[in-house]
């Protein structure tokens, strides 16, 4: 029984070094500078606000957008 343990330990230690592996290689892909997350969520929120059209309605005093009224 005591060869079970330890290829339950050897194939524990195995999940463990691939996911340590697989997450540094995420987070080396994902590494982003400050200023590229700055301008890719600019780049969204215009993107959003062109598509719902709010961008152009909060430049008009007192027009109510549709997530006000909602309230």
């Amino acid at each position: 029984m005591r060869w079970w343990k330890v290829l339950g330990v050897a194939g524990l230690a195995g999940v463990v070094a691939t996911g340590g592996v697989v997450a540094r290689n995420q987070r080396q892909r994902r590494s982003y500078t400050p200023e590229e997350v700055k301008d890719r969520l600019h780049q969204r929120l215009a993107e959003a606000s062109d598509a719902t059209g709010t961008h152009s309605d909060r430049s008009k005093p007192g027009v109510a957008t549709e997530r006000q009224r909602a309230r």
